[in-house]
């Protein structure tokens, strides 16, 4: 255990090294929820081509991004959350430019399987998702933490179902690391966002939760307020007309 929790903390120590050398040279850093690695590296690549301008990224988990911006004060310039919690988290302890919140992005939450296997299952309530997952594991990310799993536990609660499954669980760091573990065939179901599934050839959707089991699926963004002068003019490009093309796109819910 403390040999884990001693190469633990020398990952974290280069991730913090990386990230610190990436913002050095980069013109803005973002920190992004997982789900958006896709599409906000083509904005970047979009952004670049237009400004000459780069914007270095880091992708995770929001309570991860989070903790890191708390702990590395101006490590980011930008902050986009999968859901309010933690943005609301950052706010409250006065590490984003409130003034310049905002609810760029929404999404839908589905049940995946591997795209080889044929299943076929109704969601509804107390649908038998412990039936199917027969032997194997249902992969969320970490309904403790991670938004993504948090919707996850929460739909499957309001479904009745959550009892069923939930020591039947491969936990997984971030969503697209669930999806990674259906794509595999690791896992024969898991729970992630319509455009995490929509970027995998690997999977299909089985089946879309019902918005009403969950808390709105909303991904705030904002500068931290440590964000350096030309942060602000790539949030607005995020804001802007070319990056909600890519965003719709990928399967996003452009918020107004």
């Amino acid at each position: 255990m403390r040999s884990g929790k001693f190469v633990g903390a020398v990952a974290a120590a280069f991730l913090l090294f990386s990230l610190s050398v990436a913002a050095h040279a980069a013109d803005v850093t973002v920190f992004a929820a997982a789900s958006l690695s896709d599409v906000f590296k083509q904005a970047g690549e979009l952004y670049k081509s237009r400004t000459g301008k780069e914007a270095a990224f880091s992708f995770a988990a929001s309570s991860a991004l989070a903790h890191q911006i708390e702990a590395s004060s101006g490590g980011a310039d930008v902050f986009i959350s999968a859901d309010r919690d933690w943005m609301d988290y950052l706010d409250k302890k006065g590490l984003i430019a409130s003034a310049t919140r905002k609810d760029l992005l929404g999404n839908h939450l589905v049940l995946v399987a591997p795209a080889d296997l044929d299943i076929k299952i109704k969601i509804a309530p107390h649908f038998d998702l412990a039936g199917a997952l027969g032997h194997g594991r249902l992969a969320v990310a970490d309904p403790a933490s991670v938004p993504a799993g948090k919707y996850a536990k929460a739909s499957l609660t309001a479904l009745g179902v959550w009892d069923s499954v939930s020591s039947n669980l491969a936990s997984a760091e971030n969503v697209r690391v669930a999806l990674a573990y259906v794509a595999r065939g690791e896992a024969p179901l898991g729970i992630v966002y319509t455009t995490d599934a929509m970027s995998e050839k690997r999977v299909h959707i089985v089946g879309t939760f019902p918005d009403s089991a969950h808390a709105p699926i909303v991904y705030p963004i904002a500068l931290t307020r440590d964000a350096k002068p030309a942060a602000k003019p790539f949030l607005d490009f995020l804001e802007g007309p070319d990056a909600a093309a890519i965003f719709a796109k990928a399967g996003f819910i452009v918020l107004k």
